[in-house]
């Protein structure tokens, strides 16, 4: 496995887009994971440890995606896989030499998220793309995050006990499944926090915020908006006397 950053540092990408390459011992092609954004000096890199079998995306956010097409031009057009076909063709046609990859399905941060299992002999590996960060906690955007679709998949993830999580984001875990019951907690303890301000009187997504979120930077109230309208569409389903996603909110 080797890591090439992307030069994309900020308060969503933290130190900048991770991109993963993989490749067995031996084998002559290896495999992209989240290309990151269309950044020449990124994707030179990448191109410079050629050649590659394919390019696979974790989910369609285009600190990930963005320069995928870019690449496989400099790669001659090395094939682009993503579950979204919008950006890619079907995991279907991957053939990875030497390696065993389970595509998991991980929706939630995005309608599209997924996880790669690899596995080499008796190691492996879970990529988490944004499902699971190396550092901090995910964002679950609504409308196209899914907050019950994200707490069944940190349910899922939660079954690699022990496994090394390679993220989307900051640095490597060393355990997949602990980073996956802890993000969990986190997320049940956020939803109750987010019942009692709405039975204190909270009538939109900003006043959640303001009361919940309270700890946080201002200036990442707009990330943290985006969880609340999740989390208010998740309590919504659940008791419809709570306000939907988009409650007080224009539309998306």
């Amino acid at each position: 496995m080797t890591l090439l950053r992307a030069p994309n540092p900020g308060p969503m990408t933290l130190d900048g887009t991770n991109t993963w390459l993989l490749r067995a011992p031996g084998a002559e092609r290896g495999l992209v994971v989240d290309p990151g954004p269309d950044m020449a000096e990124h994707l030179a890199a990448i191109a410079e440890r050629r050649p590659f079998g394919a390019i696979l995306i974790t989910h369609g956010h285009a600190d990930h995606v963005e320069g995928a097409q870019a690449l496989s031009g400099r790669l001659g057009g090395t094939p682009v896989l993503a579950a979204d076909p919008q950006h890619g063709a079907p995991f279907d046609g991957l053939a990875p030499e030497g390696l065993n990859i389970e595509v998991l399905g991980t929706p939630g941060h995005t309608h599209d998220s997924v996880s790669f299992v690899v596995s080499l002999g008796d190691e492996r590996v879970v990529l988490t793309g944004d499902t699971i960060l190396g550092r901090g906690t995910t964002v679950v955007a609504w409308p196209d995050g899914h907050l019950g679709d994200y707490l069944a998949s940190l349910e899922r993830l939660s079954a690699y006990r022990g496994v090394v999580a390679l993220p989307g984001h900051g640095p490597a875990l060393t355990d997949t499944g602990a980073a996956a019951a802890f993000y969990h907690a986190h997320r049940t303890a956020r939803l109750d926090q987010v019942r009692d301000a709405v039975r204190a009187g909270a009538a939109t997504a900003q006043e959640v915020v303001a009361r919940v979120y309270a700890d946080v930077d201002r200036s990442l109230w707009w990330a943290a908006e985006w969880s609340v309208r999740a989390q208010l569409d998740y309590l919504h389903g659940l008791d419809r006397e709570f306000p939907s996603g988009s409650a007080g909110l224009d539309p998306p």
